[in-house]
C-alpha cells in the first residue's frame, strides 16, 4: 500500500516536470520567433535602405577608410614617439569632421580648424603668462578658463554667429584640453603643437578620402530636391482637380499621397536651407562650373513655387470641406476646371524639366499662352453661369416688392423699369434646378446626421430634416443655406485656380531671371 502511494506521487511529479518543461520550450520558442521576426525586420530595412540610396553605403566605406587611414598612427615610432601617444586627436577629428556631403565636411573642417587654432594660440599666450606668474600659475590657469569659456558661450548666441556656434565648442574644448595637459606634462609648447598637428592632418585626410572618392555634393541634392518640388506639385494640383471633379471621399483625398505631393513642397524649407548651408562651402564642380553656383536663387526659385502650393493646399481643404457643391454644378465646370489643371501641371513639369537640365525657356515661345488662356475661359465660363455659384432665389432683382419700396422711398418722379428676372435666370428654368439642388442638400445633411448626433452646435443642423414636419422653417431657412454654402464652395474652388495660375506667372518670371543670371544653356532646337 506505501508502496503505490508513493509511485502514485512520482507519477504525478513527474508528470508535472513535463509540463513545465513544455511550457518552458513554449515561452522560448515564442521569444526565438519574436526576436527573428524582429531582426529580420529590421535587416530588411537597413538592405532597403542601401539600396534606395546607395551613396549612404559609399558613405560608410568611405568612412572606415579613413579611420583605417589615421589609425595607422597608433603604431608611429620614429621620429617624434609622441605622434602614436595622442593619435586620439587625429581620430576624434576624423569622426567629427567626416559629414555625408562635400560641404558639410568642409563646413565642419573649418569651424573645427579655426576653434583649434585660436585655441591653441590663446593657450599658448595663457601658457607664457602662467610660467611668468611663479607661484600664481594656477590661478592664471583657472582665470583663463574662466574668461576663456564666458566669451565663447556668449559670442556663440549672437544671431549672425549661429553657423558657427559647433566652432566656439571646439575652440573652449581645445583650450581646456591644451591648458590642462600643458600643466600636467609642464611642456607647453609641446602639447600645444603636437595636437594641433595631429587635427591638422585628421583633417586633411577627411577632406581628400571625402573628395577623391565617389563625392557626393550638397549642391546636386538640392538641385534635385527643387527638381522634385516642381514634379510633385504638378502632381498634386492634378489629383486634386480630378478628385474634385470625381467627388471622392474624405478619407480617400486623405490618405492618398496623389493629392498630398503639395505638403513635401511645402515641408522642404527646412531641408533646402540645410542643403544651402552645406552647398555654399563646396568648390565650383560638374556642369555647374559654368554656372556661378546658383544655389540661393535654387531656393529663391523653391519658394516663390511654395507659394503657388499653398493654393494648392487650399484646393485640397475644399475637397475635404463638410460642405459640398453638388456633382451637377462641378459638371457644368468640367472641362474648363480640368483644361486649367492640365496645362497648369504641364507647365510645372517643363519648368522643372528645364531646370534639371539647366536649359533656358525659349524666348520665341509663351509658356504660359495656353494656361493663361484657359484661365480666361475658366472666368468667363463662370461670368457666363453665374447663376449657378449663389442662390439666385434671394436675389434682390427678383424682388418686385422691395424695389418698388426703394423706388418710392427715393423718387416717386423717376421711373426705372426692372426685370423682375436677370439674364442668368431667364437662360434656365430655375424651379426645376432648385427642387433638385433641395433634394441634394436633404441628403447631405441627413447622411452627417449620425456624426451631428455626438457634436454640439452643429451647423448647419439635420435634426429639423430627420424629425418630420415640425420645425417647416428652420428646415426649409437651413436647406437654403446650404444650397448658398455649397454653390460658393465651387466658386472657392474655381477662384482659388485662377489665383494658382496668377502666381504661376512669378514662378516662371524668376525662373527666366534665374537662368540669365545663372547663364543656363540654350535648348537644343530640334529639326523635323
Amino acid at each position: 500500500m506505501v508502496m503505490n502511494i508513493k509511485k502514485f506521487f512520482k507519477k504525478d511529479n513527474s508528470s508535472y516536470n513535463k509540463e513545465k518543461l513544455l511550457l518552458h520550450d513554449e515561452k522560448r520558442n515564442g521569444c526565438c520567433i519574436y526576436f527573428n521576426n524582429v531582426q529580420d525586420y529590421y535587416i530588411k530595412k537597413v538592405i532597403d535602405m542601401g539600396k534606395n540610396d546607395p551613396r549612404k553605403i559609399i558613405f560608410a566605406l568611405k568612412m572606415g577608410f579613413a579611420l583605417f587611414a589615421v589609425s595607422l598612427l597608433i603604431f608611429w615610432k620614429e621620429p617624434y614617439p609622441d605622434v602614436a601617444q595622442f593619435s586620439i586627436w587625429a581620430i576624434l577629428t576624423v569622426l567629427i569632421m567626416f559629414e555625408f556631403t562635400i560641404g558639410g565636411t568642409l563646413i565642419k573642417g573649418f569651424n573645427r580648424g579655426l576653434g583649434t587654432f585660436c585655441a591653441g594660440v590663446l593657450a599658448f599666450v595663457f601658457a607664457q603668462f602662467a610660467l611668468l606668474a611663479g607661484e600664481y600659475e594656477r590661478v592664471v590657469i583657472v582665470v583663463s578658463i574662466f574668461i576663456v569659456a564666458f566669451f565663447g558661450s556668449y559670442l556663440k548666441l549672437y544671431p549672425t554667429m549661429a553657423p558657427y556656434e559647433y566652432g566656439y565648442r571646439v575652440f573652449i574644448l581645445t583650450y581646456c584640453i591644451l591648458i590642462v595637459a600643458g600643466n600636467r606634462t609642464r611642456d607647453y609648447n609641446v602639447a600645444i603643437f603636437t595636437r594641433l598637428a595631429l587635427i591638422a592632418l585628421g583633417a586633411g585626410i577627411s577632406v581628400l578620402i571625402n573628395i577623391s572618392i565617389c563625392p557626393i555634393w550638397a549642391g546636386e541634392d538640392l538641385h534635385r530636391l527643387v527638381v522634385k518640388n516642381f514634379m510633385d506639385l504638378a502632381t498634386s494640383l492634378e489629383g486634386c482637380i480630378d478628385g474634385y471633379l470625381n467627388c471622392v471621399e474624405h478619407d480617400e483625398a486623405t490618405n492618398n499621397s496623389k493629392y498630398n505631393g503639395y505638403k513635401f513642397v511645402i515641408d522642404s524649407s527646412s531641408r533646402e536651407q540645410t542643403l544651402l548651408g552645406f552647398a555654399i562651402w563646396e568648390p565650383p564642380h560638374g556642369h555647374y562650373k559654368m554656372h556661378k553656383n546658383p544655389w540661393k536663387d535654387f531656393v529663391k526659385l523653391s519658394s516663390e513655387l511654395r507659394h503657388c502650393a499653398f493654393m494648392v493646399m487650399a484646393l485640397h481643404g475644399c475637397i475635404q470641406s463638410k460642405i459640398q457643391a453638388p456633382p451637377e454644378k462641378r459638371k457644368v465646370f468640367q472641362d474648363e476646371l480640368k483644361k486649367v489643371g492640365v496645362n497648369a501641371g504641364k507647365v510645372l513639369r517643363e519648368l522643372g524639366t528645364k531646370l534639371e537640365k539647366l536649359e533656358t525657356v525659349s524666348g520665341h515661345e509663351n509658356i504660359l499662352k495656353e494656361v493663361h488662356e484657359t484661365a480666361q475661359n475658366l472666368q468667363k465660363k463662370i461670368d457666363h453661369k453665374s447663376y449657378l455659384l449663389v442662390n439666385a432665389k434671394s436675389w434682390e432683382i427678383g424682388k418686385p416688392n422691395v424695389i418698388n419700396n426703394l423706388l418710392e422711398d427715393t423718387s416717386s418722379d423717376q421711373n426705372m423699369s426692372l426685370s423682375s428676372q436677370s439674364l442668368s435666370e431667364t437662360a434656365i428654368d430655375m424651379r426645376s434646378m432648385h427642387a433638385n439642388w433641395t433634394q441634394y442638400a436633404k441628403d447631405q445633411l441627413v447622411t452627417k446626421s449620425s456624426t451631428l448626433y455626438k457634436k454640439q452646435n452643429q451647423w448647419p443642423s439635420s435634426f429639423s430634416l430627420i424629425g418630420g414636419d415640425q420645425n417647416v422653417d428652420t428646415n426649409n431657412d437651413e436647406i437654403e443655406t446650404y444650397l448658398s454654402a455649397s454653390a460658393l464652395s465651387l466658386a472657392t474652388f474655381a477662384s482659388l485656380l485662377i489665383e494658382f495660375v496668377a502666381r504661376l506667372q512669378n514662378v516662371v518670371d524668376y525662373f527666366e531671371e534665374l537662368s540669365q543670371r545663372a547663364e543656363f544653356k540654350e535648348p537644343i532646337s530640334i529639326k523635323s
